[in-house]
Protein backbone atom coordinates (compact mmCIF):
# COMPACT_ATOMS: atom_id res chain seq x y z
CA UNK A 1 0.00 0.00 0.00
CA UNK A 2 1.60 3.36 -1.56
CA UNK A 3 -0.35 6.36 0.80
CA UNK A 4 -0.58 10.20 -0.51
CA UNK A 5 -2.34 12.41 2.30
CA UNK A 6 -4.30 15.37 0.65
CA UNK A 7 -5.30 18.45 2.09
CA UNK A 8 -8.33 20.42 0.70
CA UNK A 9 -9.12 23.98 -0.15
CA UNK A 10 -11.37 26.58 0.08
CA UNK A 11 -15.12 25.54 -0.31
CA UNK A 12 -14.81 22.91 2.13
CA UNK A 13 -15.10 24.92 5.44
CA UNK A 14 -18.20 24.32 7.56
CA UNK A 15 -19.50 26.07 11.28
CA UNK A 16 -18.49 23.46 13.58
CA UNK A 17 -15.64 21.40 11.85
CA UNK A 18 -13.03 20.44 13.75
CA UNK A 19 -14.84 20.58 16.68
CA UNK A 20 -15.53 16.61 18.02
CA UNK A 21 -11.20 16.49 17.30
CA UNK A 22 -10.80 19.16 19.59
CA UNK A 23 -13.38 17.59 22.57
CA UNK A 24 -11.80 14.10 22.18
CA UNK A 25 -8.37 15.39 22.25
CA UNK A 26 -6.14 17.70 23.85
CA UNK A 27 -3.80 17.49 20.65
CA UNK A 28 -6.57 18.69 18.28
CA UNK A 29 -7.27 21.12 21.06
CA UNK A 30 -3.85 22.44 21.17
CA UNK A 31 -3.47 23.62 17.61
CA UNK A 32 -6.75 25.59 17.63
CA UNK A 33 -5.30 27.16 20.95
CA UNK A 34 -1.84 28.03 18.71
CA UNK A 35 -3.81 29.11 16.11
CA UNK A 36 -5.85 31.77 17.59
CA UNK A 37 -2.46 32.84 19.32
CA UNK A 38 -0.72 33.17 16.00
CA UNK A 39 -3.32 35.72 14.80
CA UNK A 40 -4.73 37.37 18.10
CA UNK A 41 -7.90 36.14 17.61
CA UNK A 42 -10.37 34.08 18.58
CA UNK A 43 -10.80 31.81 15.16
CA UNK A 44 -11.87 28.76 16.51
CA UNK A 45 -15.16 30.53 18.04
CA UNK A 46 -15.67 31.48 14.34
CA UNK A 47 -14.69 28.08 13.03
CA UNK A 48 -17.13 26.36 15.59
CA UNK A 49 -20.13 29.34 16.19
CA UNK A 50 -19.97 31.11 12.89
CA UNK A 51 -21.78 32.93 11.60
CA UNK A 52 -20.94 31.70 8.17
CA UNK A 53 -20.48 34.45 6.76
CA UNK A 54 -17.66 35.19 8.60
CA UNK A 55 -16.05 32.09 8.35
CA UNK A 56 -16.40 31.29 4.61
CA UNK A 57 -14.17 35.24 4.38
CA UNK A 58 -11.03 34.27 2.33
CA UNK A 59 -9.04 35.32 5.18
CA UNK A 60 -10.72 33.19 7.42
CA UNK A 61 -11.53 30.27 5.69
CA UNK A 62 -7.71 30.11 4.87
CA UNK A 63 -6.18 29.57 8.32
CA UNK A 64 -9.34 28.06 9.50
CA UNK A 65 -9.37 24.66 7.01
CA UNK A 66 -5.25 24.71 7.52
CA UNK A 67 -6.01 24.62 11.43
CA UNK A 68 -8.64 21.63 11.11
CA UNK A 69 -6.38 19.32 8.80
CA UNK A 70 -3.09 20.10 11.39
CA UNK A 71 -5.04 18.92 14.15
CA UNK A 72 -5.95 15.76 12.81
CA UNK A 73 -2.64 15.44 11.75
CA UNK A 74 -1.85 15.41 15.37
CA UNK A 75 -3.88 13.51 16.58
CA UNK A 76 -2.73 10.78 14.17
CA UNK A 77 0.95 11.38 15.44
CA UNK A 78 0.44 11.24 18.58
CA UNK A 79 -1.12 7.88 18.13
CA UNK A 80 1.88 6.47 16.30
CA UNK A 81 1.85 7.77 12.95
CA UNK A 82 5.45 9.18 11.67
CA UNK A 83 4.10 10.74 8.34
CA UNK A 84 7.81 10.34 6.83
CA UNK A 85 7.68 6.31 7.49
CA UNK A 86 3.92 5.94 6.11
CA UNK A 87 3.13 8.34 3.92
CA UNK A 88 5.04 8.84 0.37
CA UNK A 89 3.42 12.30 -0.73
CA UNK A 90 1.22 14.99 0.27
CA UNK A 91 -0.78 17.43 -2.37
CA UNK A 92 -3.39 20.34 -1.19
CA UNK A 93 -5.65 21.92 -3.35
CA UNK A 94 -4.67 25.64 -3.13
CA UNK A 95 -4.31 26.37 0.03
CA UNK A 96 -4.36 23.34 1.29
CA UNK A 97 -0.79 23.40 -0.24
CA UNK A 98 0.43 24.96 3.06
CA UNK A 99 -1.49 22.69 5.15
CA UNK A 100 0.64 19.57 3.30
CA UNK A 101 3.64 22.17 3.75
CA UNK A 102 2.90 22.18 7.35
CA UNK A 103 2.10 18.66 7.64
CA UNK A 104 5.01 17.81 6.11
CA UNK A 105 7.48 20.31 8.68
CA UNK A 106 8.18 23.14 5.87
CA UNK A 107 6.48 25.23 8.34
CA UNK A 108 5.73 25.99 11.70
CA UNK A 109 1.99 25.54 12.65
CA UNK A 110 1.78 29.28 13.75
CA UNK A 111 3.47 30.41 10.99
CA UNK A 112 1.70 28.91 8.49
CA UNK A 113 -1.60 30.31 10.26
CA UNK A 114 -0.23 33.84 10.05
CA UNK A 115 0.93 33.14 6.16
CA UNK A 116 -2.48 31.96 5.03
CA UNK A 117 -4.18 35.21 6.99
CA UNK A 118 -1.37 37.02 4.55
CA UNK A 119 -2.67 35.29 1.83
CA UNK A 120 -6.39 35.58 2.24
CA UNK A 121 -6.06 39.26 2.60
CA UNK A 122 -4.16 39.84 -0.05
CA UNK A 123 -5.73 38.13 -2.68
CA UNK A 124 -9.09 39.34 -1.30
CA UNK A 125 -7.76 43.25 -1.45
CA UNK A 126 -6.10 42.29 -5.08
CA UNK A 127 -8.87 42.84 -7.01
CA UNK A 128 -11.97 45.40 -6.24
CA UNK A 129 -15.50 43.65 -5.44
CA UNK A 130 -17.41 43.04 -8.71
CA UNK A 131 -14.24 43.80 -11.26
CA UNK A 132 -13.04 39.87 -11.50
CA UNK A 133 -15.35 36.52 -11.78
CA UNK A 134 -14.70 32.74 -11.35
CA UNK A 135 -17.04 30.31 -13.49
CA UNK A 136 -17.43 26.32 -13.40
CA UNK A 137 -17.16 24.83 -16.70
CA UNK A 138 -18.78 21.07 -17.23
CA UNK A 139 -18.25 19.06 -19.59
CA UNK A 140 -15.56 20.53 -21.69
CA UNK A 141 -12.24 19.29 -22.26
CA UNK A 142 -8.95 21.27 -21.13
CA UNK A 143 -7.84 22.42 -24.73
CA UNK A 144 -11.50 23.25 -25.51
CA UNK A 145 -12.07 25.47 -22.13
CA UNK A 146 -8.38 26.86 -22.98
CA UNK A 147 -9.32 27.94 -26.72
CA UNK A 148 -12.76 29.03 -24.62
CA UNK A 149 -10.95 31.69 -22.42
CA UNK A 150 -8.58 32.80 -25.55
CA UNK A 151 -11.12 33.99 -27.45
CA UNK A 152 -12.57 36.18 -24.52
CA UNK A 153 -9.59 37.37 -23.25
CA UNK A 154 -10.60 40.69 -25.65
CA UNK A 155 -12.39 41.54 -22.67
CA UNK A 156 -9.80 40.95 -20.05
CA UNK A 157 -8.52 38.68 -18.61
CA UNK A 158 -9.40 34.92 -18.59
CA UNK A 159 -7.86 32.09 -18.05
CA UNK A 160 -7.86 28.30 -16.38
CA UNK A 161 -7.90 28.47 -12.70
CA UNK A 162 -8.53 25.07 -11.18
CA UNK A 163 -8.24 21.91 -13.13
CA UNK A 164 -10.51 19.56 -10.84
CA UNK A 165 -10.95 16.71 -13.32
CA UNK A 166 -13.91 14.61 -14.06
CA UNK A 167 -14.52 17.23 -16.65
CA UNK A 168 -14.87 20.22 -14.57
CA UNK A 169 -12.64 23.26 -15.07
CA UNK A 170 -12.75 26.68 -13.08
CA UNK A 171 -12.16 29.76 -15.11
CA UNK A 172 -11.25 33.15 -13.49
CA UNK A 173 -10.66 36.74 -14.65
CA UNK A 174 -12.05 39.87 -15.67
CA UNK A 175 -15.61 39.84 -15.07
CA UNK A 176 -16.53 40.56 -18.73
CA UNK A 177 -14.32 38.67 -20.37
CA UNK A 178 -15.21 35.28 -17.39
CA UNK A 179 -18.96 36.06 -18.76
CA UNK A 180 -18.26 35.87 -21.88
CA UNK A 181 -15.95 32.87 -21.73
CA UNK A 182 -18.78 31.02 -20.30
CA UNK A 183 -21.14 31.73 -22.71
CA UNK A 184 -18.38 30.91 -25.63
CA UNK A 185 -18.28 27.33 -23.45
CA UNK A 186 -22.17 26.66 -23.32
CA UNK A 187 -22.18 27.49 -27.09
CA UNK A 188 -19.23 24.97 -27.84
CA UNK A 189 -21.10 22.24 -26.07
CA UNK A 190 -20.46 22.44 -22.05
CA UNK A 191 -22.99 20.46 -20.28
CA UNK A 192 -23.40 23.74 -17.75
CA UNK A 193 -21.18 27.36 -17.26
CA UNK A 194 -21.81 28.34 -13.59
CA UNK A 195 -20.78 31.48 -12.29
CA UNK A 196 -19.23 30.99 -8.89
CA UNK A 197 -20.19 32.79 -5.38
CA UNK A 198 -16.69 33.86 -4.65
CA UNK A 199 -15.27 37.00 -3.27
CA UNK A 200 -12.44 37.25 -5.91
CA UNK A 201 -10.99 35.83 -9.04
CA UNK A 202 -8.42 33.53 -7.69
CA UNK A 203 -6.00 31.75 -9.39
CA UNK A 204 -5.54 34.07 -12.12
CA UNK A 205 -3.37 37.17 -13.72
CA UNK A 206 -5.34 39.67 -11.45
CA UNK A 207 -3.80 38.48 -8.52
CA UNK A 208 -0.29 39.45 -9.09
CA UNK A 209 -0.35 41.72 -5.91
CA UNK A 210 -1.36 38.74 -4.28
CA UNK A 211 1.57 37.50 -5.44
CA UNK A 212 4.27 40.25 -4.34
CA UNK A 213 3.01 40.01 -1.07
CA UNK A 214 3.42 36.10 -0.83
CA UNK A 215 6.65 36.70 -2.01
CA UNK A 216 7.57 39.23 1.01
CA UNK A 217 5.50 37.07 3.46
CA UNK A 218 7.80 33.80 2.38
CA UNK A 219 10.80 35.54 2.51
CA UNK A 220 10.66 35.78 6.05
CA UNK A 221 9.74 32.67 7.69
CA UNK A 222 11.70 30.09 8.80
CA UNK A 223 11.79 26.55 6.07
CA UNK A 224 12.61 23.08 6.07
CA UNK A 225 12.63 20.75 3.72
CA UNK A 226 9.42 18.93 3.78
CA UNK A 227 9.78 15.32 5.08
CA UNK A 228 7.81 13.98 2.30
CA UNK A 229 7.67 15.35 -1.34
CA UNK A 230 4.83 17.50 -1.88
CA UNK A 231 3.19 17.69 -5.55
CA UNK A 232 2.75 21.46 -6.49
CA UNK A 233 -0.64 22.62 -7.84
CA UNK A 234 1.49 24.50 -10.50
CA UNK A 235 3.89 22.03 -11.48
CA UNK A 236 1.86 18.70 -10.56
CA UNK A 237 4.72 16.79 -9.60
CA UNK A 238 7.19 15.97 -6.70
CA UNK A 239 9.37 18.52 -4.99
CA UNK A 240 11.02 18.80 -2.01
CA UNK A 241 12.94 21.85 -1.55
CA UNK A 242 12.19 24.38 0.17
CA UNK A 243 13.46 27.16 -1.87
CA UNK A 244 11.76 25.60 -4.74
CA UNK A 245 8.56 25.39 -3.06
CA UNK A 246 8.49 28.40 -1.79
CA UNK A 247 9.02 30.02 -5.41
CA UNK A 248 5.88 27.95 -6.58
CA UNK A 249 3.70 28.94 -3.99
CA UNK A 250 4.63 32.76 -5.05
CA UNK A 251 3.53 31.50 -8.93
CA UNK A 252 0.50 29.37 -7.51
CA UNK A 253 -1.18 32.46 -6.41
CA UNK A 254 -1.59 33.55 -10.50
CA UNK A 255 -1.16 30.15 -11.28
CA UNK A 256 -3.27 26.97 -12.03
CA UNK A 257 -4.34 24.48 -9.89
CA UNK A 258 -3.55 21.31 -11.46
CA UNK A 259 -5.38 18.85 -9.66
CA UNK A 260 -6.37 16.43 -12.17
CA UNK A 261 -2.67 16.22 -12.97
CA UNK A 262 -1.66 16.22 -9.43
CA UNK A 263 -3.93 12.67 -8.97
CA UNK A 264 -2.94 11.55 -12.49
CA UNK A 265 -0.04 11.94 -11.44
CA UNK A 266 -0.57 9.66 -7.68
CA UNK A 267 -2.15 6.95 -9.76
CA UNK A 268 0.69 6.54 -12.36
CA UNK A 269 3.71 6.36 -9.43
CA UNK A 270 2.21 3.60 -7.71
CA UNK A 271 -0.37 5.37 -5.10
CA UNK A 272 -2.94 3.04 -4.26
CA UNK A 273 -4.63 5.31 -1.42
CA UNK A 274 -5.53 8.50 -1.07
CA UNK A 275 -6.21 9.77 2.33
CA UNK A 276 -7.94 13.42 2.89
CA UNK A 277 -7.35 14.97 6.13
CA UNK A 278 -9.24 17.57 7.54
CA UNK A 279 -13.19 19.06 6.45
CA UNK A 280 -15.28 17.60 3.67
CA UNK A 281 -14.72 15.30 1.03
CA UNK A 282 -14.19 17.30 -2.13
CA UNK A 283 -11.34 15.89 -2.87
CA UNK A 284 -12.41 12.22 -2.30
CA UNK A 285 -14.96 12.74 -4.74
CA UNK A 286 -12.63 14.58 -7.49
CA UNK A 287 -10.46 11.75 -7.37
CA UNK A 288 -12.70 8.73 -7.55
CA UNK A 289 -13.94 10.81 -10.83
CA UNK A 290 -9.98 10.92 -12.09
CA UNK A 291 -9.11 7.67 -11.17
CA UNK A 292 -11.74 4.18 -10.20
CA UNK A 293 -8.55 2.72 -9.17
CA UNK A 294 -7.60 4.93 -6.40
CA UNK A 295 -8.74 4.32 -2.79
CA UNK A 296 -9.71 7.54 -1.56
CA UNK A 297 -10.91 8.10 2.39
CA UNK A 298 -12.04 11.40 4.27
CA UNK A 299 -10.64 11.63 7.46
CA UNK A 300 -12.43 14.33 9.50
CA UNK A 301 -14.09 12.81 12.49
CA UNK A 302 -12.12 10.83 15.62
CA UNK A 303 -13.93 7.70 13.82
CA UNK A 304 -12.05 8.39 10.77
CA UNK A 305 -8.72 9.21 12.74
CA UNK A 306 -9.40 5.35 14.58
CA UNK A 307 -10.48 4.02 11.28
CA UNK A 308 -7.43 5.22 9.41
CA UNK A 309 -4.84 4.74 11.40
CA UNK A 310 -5.65 0.85 12.18
CA UNK A 311 -5.10 0.72 7.93
CA UNK A 312 -2.31 2.84 7.89
CA UNK A 313 -0.58 1.33 11.10
CA UNK A 314 -1.88 -2.35 10.48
Amino acid sequence: MTIAFTFPGQGSQAVGMGKDLADAYPEARAVFDEVDDALGQKLSDIIWNGPEETLTLTANAQPALMAVSIAAIRVMEARGLNLADKVSYVAGHSLGEYSALCAAGMFSLADTARLLRIRGDAMQSAVAVGEGAMAAIIGLEHADVEAVCHEAAGAGVCQIANDNGGGQLVISGSKAAVEKAAALATEKGAKRAIMLPVSAPFHSALMAPAADAMRHALAQVEKRNPVVPVIANVRAAPVTDAGEIADLLVSQVTGQVRWRETVEWFAANGVTSLYEIGAGKVLTGLARRIDKNLSGTAVNSPADIEAALATILG
